[in-house]
């Protein structure tokens, strides 16, 4: 998995009832793209994660 800062990240929910988690990549601290990725979540709250294989990138667009 590979992302960029301001890509955003989609944790898909394991649970049944359980909602997707969406998170902005803010820093890539791992070589060439790869995790682990500081994020920030909507609330504000920042965290380290290396994601799984039940994550999702949504690439920025570039203008």
């Amino acid at each position: 998995m590979k992302a960029s800062k301001g890509d955003r990240l989609v944790m898909h929910g394991r649970v049944v009832g359980k909602q997707d988690r969406v998170v902005e990549v803010v820093e890539v601290l791992g070589p060439n793209g790869t995790p682990p990725f500081r994020v920030r979540a909507e609330d504000g709250h920042e965290s380290i994660v290396s994601p799984g294989p039940d994550t999702a990138v949504e690439t920025r667009r570039k203008h």
